[in-house]
């Protein structure tokens, strides 16, 4: 039997054999929630001309000193459009937010302190104006040649807005990691139909599909493969030679007889451990050549899908976050105050107890138990929104602080 170890050494053996997948090129569009893996450097100003602010009209500085004062408006320039008209001394110039600045002015008179006269052909400035004012500089928001983004670094929707500005329509990162998920077993059914004895319907490839899609993954669906060593090795070597990564539930417990350990240990370098942590205990990883260098992870999780979800998320989820090149792949992690107390028994096992945890008026995270804490007991689990990390001993008590992992945020 194998030996009991602590979750260190379990995610230490993990995420030594995980390392970031080689770059790729990709459209920024496409790149979206990707991890940069090269530099980001501006290539083009933004803005690349010097535009207005506000709605108004361009003048020289100088005309509106002593204003209230009148001005000819000698023409009008909108957002996508320019003039050739070069502003003197004494005129205005009807101006659109994002317009180009026509040459010759030097500041912008917002509309709200004008009064349009003789039906437009005129203007009464009520306020002066500074030099620059409302003008926004070639570059004022992106110089060309600022480096902007490191290696390291996620792209968000923010970020892919940025790379457009200064043209990076292409850009090295990590690529979404392609993870093949799948179930295993006779006993599982997926089709809707009636219950036959000793039938249960699937339902950890469902939660672990979703899982993997939520964790910035490309999830790949394998269905629900039956009790057959043949059929199980034709699609674990197709999921290795086409993918990055294998999930798998069930048949990693010490002493079962199951398909998946029956086969995995055949074809793959596997490690079969027994963790010190409760739900979750029974994990399996190993490394299936792919046939082509690579060595691909596979992630035995428990069948019980309490014990499923919480071993994806203490192992799977941040090994395969690192593999698509995050810096800090571990969920947020923070000191909660938990309210009405945690509760266990000494065990030698560390707890991860399912909770729901909000802000509290005294600005710290709290948390309370979410009820009903066995690891086939998914419906309670399902309401969770964070993981207590409670050590062992006799629990925490009400208003104690506990270390917690948050799930799910907004």
């Amino acid at each position: 039997m194998a030996p009991v170890i602590d979750i260190t050494e379990a995610r230490t053996h993990v995420f030594e054999r995980c390392p970031a997948l080689p770059a790729r090129d990709l459209p920024f569009r496409a790149a979206i929630g990707c991890v940069l893996a090269g530099p980001v450097v501006a290539g083009e100003d933004v803005p690349p001309f010097a535009n207005s602010a506000v709605d108004g009209y361009a003048v020289r500085a100088a005309s509106v000193q002593a204003a209230p004062v009148e001005l000819p408006v000698v023409g009008e320039v909108a957002a996508g459009a320019a003039t050739d008209h070069v502003l003197q001394l004494g005129e205005a110039i009807r101006i659109m937010t994002g317009a180009p600045v026509p040459a010759g002015a030097d500041a912008i008179v917002m509309v709200e302190d004008t009064e349009r006269l003789d039906g437009g052909s005129r203007v009464r400035v009520l306020r002066p104006v500074a030099s620059g004012a409302a003008v926004r500089a070639v570059g004022d928001d992106i110089p060309v040649g600022t480096p902007l983004y490191e290696p390291g670094t996620m792209i968000t929707p923010t970020i892919a807005a940025v790379l457009a500005s200064v043209n990076a329509a292409v850009v090295s990162v990590v690529p979404r990691v392609r993870v093949a998920v799948l179930s295993t077993g006779d006993e599982l059914i997926d089709d809707g139909g009636p219950l036959q004895p000793g039938q249960i319907r699937e339902s950890n490839r469902t939660m672990l599909h979703g899982l993997v899609a939520a964790a910035g993954c490309e999830a790949i669906d394998l269905g629900v493969v039956r009790d057959d060593e043949a059929e199980l090795e034709r699609v674990l070597r197709e999921a290795a030679a086409t993918c990055d990564a294998v999930v798998t539930s069930g048949g990693v417990s010490m002493g079962d007889y199951d398909v998946v350990k029956a086969v995995l240990s055949r074809i793959a370098d596997m490690r079969w451990m027994q963790i010190a942590i409760k739900p979750a205990k029974p994990f399996a990883f190993g490394l299936l050549d792919a046939g082509d260098g690579r060595a691909v992870p596979i992630f035995g999780l428990p069948g019980n899908p309490v014990s499923s979800m919480v071993s994806f998320e203490l192992l799977a989820r941040p090994a395969l976050r690192q593999m698509a090149g995050h810096r800090s792949p571990q969920r947020p992690f923070v000191r909660a105050i938990a309210d009405d107390g945690l509760s266990r028994q000494p065990d030698g096992k560390i707890h991860y107890q399912r909770v729901f945890a909000e802000f509290g008026a005294d600005g710290r995270v709290h948390v309370r138990t979410v009820g009903a804490q066995g690891s086939h007991q998914l419906a309670a689990t399902s309401m969770a929104n964070a993981i207590a990390e409670v050590p062992d001993g006799d629990g925490v008590e009400a208003g104690g602080s506990v270390g917690t992992m948050l799930l799910w945020v907004g």
